[in-house]
């Protein structure tokens, strides 16, 4: 009897061994089936990332030539005389009556600057040096690096 119950039951286990198999394997399978279509999710997150990263940066470029353009074209109209004698002459005279004013500030704030320490006591070879720094030096030289750079351009293009 108890044979035939053994016998039964190895069986029916044998019997269903094949099926449960099936069912883990299906089981593995929909596990790695859900595995893939989330890295598939997680790659077209990704991808679209990038390509939305690649328009802003296309939609930047495209509004940098433009303001470069824009820019070209302001500065060449601004070079452009127009006719009228008294506006061109104001328009000319701008960049240099600006450069000397401050420029003329500049030396005045340097020289009370000096005359303070030569009232204070200091002697002129000390207060030089402290009064003109390399900073000034630099300063000056860029004003005149403009200046100079500017006619010589101008003059290269014609308009001197």
């Amino acid at each position: 009897m108890i044979e035939t119950l053994l016998g039964g039951l190895l069986g029916g286990a044998l019997r269903l061994a094949p099926e449960l198999l099936k069912w883990l394997d299906r089981a593995g399978e929909r596990r790695h089936e859900l595995a893939m279509q989330d890295k598939a999710l997680a790659f077209e997150q990704l991808r679209g990332a990038q390509r939305m990263a690649e328009i802003g940066a296309a939609a930047d470029a495209a509004w940098g030539v433009g303001a470069m353009q824009a820019l070209k074209e302001a500065v060449a109209a601004q070079g452009q005389l127009s006719g009228v004698k008294w506006a061109d002459a104001l328009s000319t005279s701008v960049r240099p009556v600006i450069t000397y004013t401050f420029m003329g500030l500049y030396c005045t704030v340097k020289a009370a600057v000096l005359v303070a320490a030569l009232n204070a006591g200091t002697s002129w070879q000390l207060s030089i040096p402290q009064i003109w720094t390399e900073g000034d030096q630099a300063l000056w030289a860029g004003v005149l690096n403009f200046w100079f750079i500017s006619r010589a351009w101008e003059r290269r293009n014609g308009r001197a």
